[in-house]
């Protein structure tokens, strides 16, 4: 587990355009799936929400607004999918705290090291997550969530356009 590449600020890394490869497995039905698209780390746009009332793009230090869309295909029905998510500055600086896009806590990444685990609890769920950096334009996520509703395994690769 030493192919690891030392992020000093997460933001700044992942600020820009991404393609996005998703392979989902449901371990307890065996049903799969993908997802294929883009993910886009723009600023924060303020909506007054933040004590920022006169609107406008937040600084790139602020945060980053994380957009995802693209396709989603579960046993062979393909649809479109999209997700927001919100990655503020975090403490200590370089790291980030991740936000669903309702303002929610969702979990913390700190990639100094290029690897890093994350726990989510979600209702009776229970979801853990990995973050790998692979080098300067491309990292990857595991994610395992487990509970009496789900049982899956995602995996994501995430390559800078």
């Amino acid at each position: 587990m030493g192919d690891f590449w030392p992020v000093p600020d997460v933001l700044a890394y992942l600020a820009g355009s991404w393609e996005v490869d998703r392979t989902v497995r449901d371990l307890a039905s065996g049903a799969e799936g993908t997802f294929s698209g883009t993910t886009v780390f723009g600023p924060l746009e303020s909506g007054g929400h933040d004590g920022n009332p006169e609107g406008g793009l937040h600084h790139a230090d602020d945060g980053l607004l994380h957009h995802e869309s693209g396709t989603f295909v579960w046993q062979g029905t393909p649809r479109p999918a999209e997700r927001t998510l919100r990655f503020l500055p975090g403490r200590p600086p370089g790291t980030a705290l991740v936000q669903f896009s309702d303002g929610r806590p969702f979990h913390d990444l700190d990639l100094t090291s290029g690897h890093h685990a994350a726990d989510h609890p979600c209702s009776a769920d229970f979801y853990r997550g990995e973050f790998t950096v692979q080098g300067p334009d491309r990292w990857r996520t595991v994610w395992r969530v487990t509970g009496p509703a789900k049982d899956l395994f995602l995996v994501t690769e995430y390559t800078r356009r």
